[in-house]
């Protein structure tokens, strides 16, 4: 009997394990990092709240923190714009609709830095294929990527393109969801396509537009290879987001205690948004 006892406990006892080295431990030690200053190689040193008044002193993260909002507010209206509009396209009966549902979601499985690579070089100021164009067209050149207003907005259209497909297979998914008697009832009504769309789609899918815009949230906020790769930050730190600054924090200049307290700030701010949106975003109608 004891041992039929125990067979729940063995059966569970992977999971728990991992979570306690995987999930447990780390967020333990993180928070007791974010009170000592550490450099791997030294013994660590309390030093009490020192990192968390860096932190709202520290005119760097906070630059960090603006570009990553400033790529929040690009991307995510962007990508749930052309994620639905496209979901609604390929809802309908055309040809070939398996096949572009298949390429929209191609780019996802994709390696970040690959697709990456593949956008810097169409960026590219004198070589690139964007800017080839533009010169064709009589239009001079854009510094994608090396012009400080254009830098992110040029990464967040790369992320969109990216991402993209993604989105457009749960809104899909949400809109097969829909009842059709709600749209054979607005045709009797004599409502019109756009009709329809405002007064059925968008508030039927609403728990599918909440799912997507925090997905599209957590995204954005872990921006981290796009500029890694395509501008280290630059240029004058108009892409250091707030996860590649963390990064050279802790792995550029050996800050680790510093940086555990600047991803923990971090992931509190995150849940934070998250919690807004689920207020705004999930109202009932």
């Amino acid at each position: 009997m004891k041992s039929k006892k125990l067979v729940p406990y063995l059966l569970v006892s992977p999971y728990i394990l991992h979570f306690m080295l995987f999930i447990a431990f780390p967020v333990v030690f993180s928070i007791v990092l974010t009170f000592n200053k550490w450099n791997i190689i030294s013994p660590m040193k309390y030093i009490g709240l020192t990192n968390y008044i860096r932190l709202f002193q520290d005119k760097f993260f906070l630059q960090s923190l603006i570009n990553t909002i400033i790529f929040l507010i690009i991307h995510i209206p962007l990508q749930i714009v052309i994620a639905l509009l496209l979901a609604e396209v390929l809802n309908q009966k055309i040809k070939f609709r398996g096949f572009f549902r298949a390429a929209f979601f191609l780019p996802v499985i994709v390696s970040g830095v690959v697709v990456t690579i593949l956008w810097q070089q169409l960026y590219g100021f004198d070589t690139g294929l964007l800017n080839r164009i533009l010169i064709a067209m009589g239009i001079g050149r854009i510094g994608w990527l090396v012009d400080p207003a254009w830098a992110m907005p040029s990464i967040a259209i790369m992320a969109t393109w990216k991402n993209v497909g993604l989105y457009v297979i749960l809104f899909l998914v949400g809109l097969q969801t829909v009842p059709p008697h709600y749209y054979e009832a607005a045709d009797i009504e004599g409502a019109t396509h756009l009709q329809k769309f405002f007064k059925i789609t968008l508030p039927t899918i609403n728990p599918t537009i909440f799912m997507v815009v925090v997905l599209s949230t957590i995204s954005g906020f872990s921006l981290f290879i796009e500029p890694y790769i395509m501008t280290g930050g630059g240029p004058l730190n108009s892409t250091l987001s707030a996860v590649l600054y963390i990064y050279k924090q802790g792995f550029f200049y050996y800050h680790m205690g510093y940086s555990a307290t600047l991803g923990l700030f971090f992931a509190l701010l995150i849940l934070s948004v998250v919690a807004i949106q689920k207020k705004f975003v999930e109202r009932e109608k």
